[in-house]
């Protein structure tokens, strides 16, 4: 079988997006280009590698086990051009970081200090949801990720370098704010969720159910924005992080109610995979996040 990279490259973009059309957009080609590195690819390997249903995409099984294979070998690939930038010193080199949602808010000041100090260091900074964090590092599509704590029945690992402490927010006129807000009074309100699988939402459940609550549960959103807009408007509360809400309170948008047994300790970790091997360029960024976090978390 002989597949060129560039075969390989094109297919892994179609396979990730089952669709030739944002494949062609990532990869600057035009879609007919596409198609044909994949007919030249599938001629080589001498299958199908995807097949067509209606307007959808789908990966065969023959597809699915070259994705597999393109995963690792891009890997390898990326590791290898790290070795060299590695060799000529931190003046070049890339990064691929990515965040949850709630991290998004602090990660973008960190970026912005660490890409002054290295200014030939390309970076590449994705935000997302905690669900497709742990896929990222499954399939080690990035080189460092910063989260909540992860579970521990994967191969990583998590190094903690910041407080993140989750508040329960209310609008600036809520009938709560200015008192001291029992449990069993919270009980009686609307909360704004976030998604189920979200660092946060998971982080809400387990101590409403420590304390035996059931709490009411309003509109379920997939955004930090989503929970602070609503809350701002007067549809419930929210429980978010304490970082995320530094210009809201400011601006006397929103309100930190005075809870008992709040807020909820939590921490950010640092989380790569326990295989990986970290670049000079990922290294010096985790050793530059466990360092000047607290600094950066406290200098607005």
């Amino acid at each position: 079988m002989h597949v060129t990279l560039r075969q390989l490259q094109v297919f892994e973009a179609v396979a990730r997006h089952l669709s030739f059309t944002r494949a062609a957009e990532e990869l600057y080609l035009s879609q007919p280009a596409v198609s044909m590195q994949v007919k030249k690819m599938e001629s080589a390997v001498g299958l199908s590698l995807f097949e067509h249903v209606g307007k959808r995409v789908h990966l065969t099984e023959a597809g699915r086990e070259m994705q597999h294979y393109a995963r690792g070998i891009h890997a390898l690939l990326a590791e290898a051009d790290q070795v060299v930038d590695d060799l000529k010193g931190l003046r070049r080199g890339r990064l691929s970081v990515t965040v949850a949602s709630t991290v998004n808010y602090f990660a973008t000041r960190v970026m912005a200090v660490f890409a002054k100090r290295h200014p030939g260091v390309r970076i590449n900074l994705g935000v997302t949801n905690r669900e497709e964090l742990l896929r990222q590092l499954d399939a080690n599509q990035t080189d460092i990720v910063l989260m909540g704590r992860p579970p521990e029945n994967r191969e990583l690992v998590a190094e903690a370098f910041l407080d993140n402490p989750l508040v329960v927010v209310a609008s600036a006129d809520h009938r709560l704010v200015g008192t001291r807000v029992s449990l069993a009074r919270l009980a009686q309100e609307t909360f704004m969720l976030r998604e189920p699988g979200s660092g946060t939402r998971m982080a809400m459940e387990r101590f409403f159910a420590d304390h035996a609550m059931q709490p009411i549960g309003g509109m379920v959103m997939n955004s930090n924005e989503a929970i602070k807009q609503s809350v701002e408007a007067g549809l419930g509360l929210g429980v978010v992080s304490a970082h995320t809400v530094e210009l809201e309170l400011e601006a006397k948008r929103l309100c930190v109610l005075d809870v008992e047994h709040f807020p909820i300790r939590r921490q950010w970790y640092v989380v790569h995979r326990a295989d990986k091997r970290l670049s000079r360029v990922a290294a010096t960024f985790k050793d530059f996040v466990r360092a000047e976090a607290v600094a950066l978390s406290t200098n607005n």
